[in-house]
């Protein structure tokens, strides 16, 4: 689903727009002349709320250029349309974004959304034999059962995947994930019912459905992410080299975001709002503000913040085989713009 911004609509371009809309990724890209419009890609998932408020109270239309915003589903698809120009900017996975850069795309990231963002969780059988036998718990039920613990998390290569498999091979020092757990690819949306239905033992899983496995008797934590990977990055605004290179655009972006991550602390009940609203699938404003008070929701917009981790994560991701080389984070990351905003 595609929406065009209030400011196209108010200067009566109305449904020519929405026939057009489908060449905005192209608009922007040529080699000539001033970047007049871009489309902006995002994933609906709680740590992406700068960008339900940005959408939410308009803050895009406050930008230098004509906006149109697109919905995706999961990251990889993200991923394939900002690397063929259809997308200029993407809220979306740190790792995809790193995927980006180690395949040859003009990616830029300039803010981070989040930190610390998912927790494991499990059924209270798990949960229980976890807490007594730590690490061997997992040996442990596959003995018992003759099965190993079935985890599901959504595709391979996102963050959560790969705070998972750094957590089993890391620190708990038990290998690659394949040894140690059975994986299901799930839409973070539907690992609520998955686990529900019995069809998986446990999930790495963000909020606000965190918050909501984790209200519901039969379930218990495992662990955080914020003390298996501390500091690591959730999500981020990522942007091509057309955006970067105008410098009043992107400085505005940042400029907007900035003010998104202030608008989550000064009126979180209102946040909470515009990202149950926009996500959908089950996610009640009520739910949205249980979920706003978990270690699991640390919104923030400095991109240093996260850069340590980021390191850490890119070595990771190289090592198990989702880019070639760990990307640099000079690199992957434009500081500039934050900086000249603060």
């Amino acid at each position: 689903m595609r929406r065009i911004s209030r400011r196209k609509l108010l200067q009566g371009i109305g449904t020519a727009t929405v026939g057009a809309s489908s060449l905005t990724g192209c608009l922007g890209q040529g080699s000539e002349g001033p970047l007049d419009s871009i489309t902006v890609a995002y994933v609906p998932i709680y740590p992406n709320m700068q960008h339900f408020i940005m959408q939410e109270e308009g803050y895009y239309d406050d930008l230098p250029v004509d906006v149109s915003i697109e919905r995706f589903s999961n990251g990889p698809n993200v991923v394939k349309a900002f690397a063929s120009g259809d997308v200029d900017v993407a809220v979306a996975g740190i790792t995809p974004a790193m995927v980006l850069l180690d395949r040859g795309t003009d990616v830029n990231v300039l803010a981070a959304n989040g930190r610390n963002a998912f927790k494991a969780l499990a059924t209270n059988e798990v949960a229980e034999m976890y807490e007594r036998s730590g690490a061997e718990a997992f040996g442990r039920f596959e003995n018992e059962k003759g099965r190993k613990v079935r985890f599901g998390t959504p595709p391979d290569g996102s963050v959560p995947d790969v705070v998972l498999r750094y957590w089993l091979d890391r620190d708990l020092g038990l290998g690659e994930l394949e040894s140690v757990v059975s994986k299901s690819k799930i839409e973070p949306a539907r690992s609520v019912q998955t686990i529900r239905s019995g069809e998986i033992d446990a999930t790495m899983i963000m909020e606000p459905f965190a918050s909501m496995i984790a209200g519901e008797e039969g379930f218990g934590e495992l662990a955080w992410s914020g003390e298996i990977l501390p500091g690591h990055p959730m999500t981020g605004l990522f942007v091509n080299g057309k955006v970067l290179g105008s410098s009043e655009l992107s400085r505005s972006l940042v400029e907007k975001h900035v003010q998104a991550t202030r608008f989550v602390e000064e009126k979180p009940q209102t946040a909470a709002s515009h990202a149950a609203s926009v996500i959908g699938s089950g996610v009640t404003t009520d739910l949205a503000v249980t979920a706003l008070e978990s270690r699991a929701s640390d919104f923030i917009s400095d991109p240093h913040a996260v850069t340590d981790q980021t390191a850490t994560m890119s070595e990771y991701v190289a090592s198990v085989g989702n880019i070639d080389e760990p990307v640099s984070v000079d690199d992957l990351f434009a500081f500039e713009p934050y900086d000249s905003v603060q």
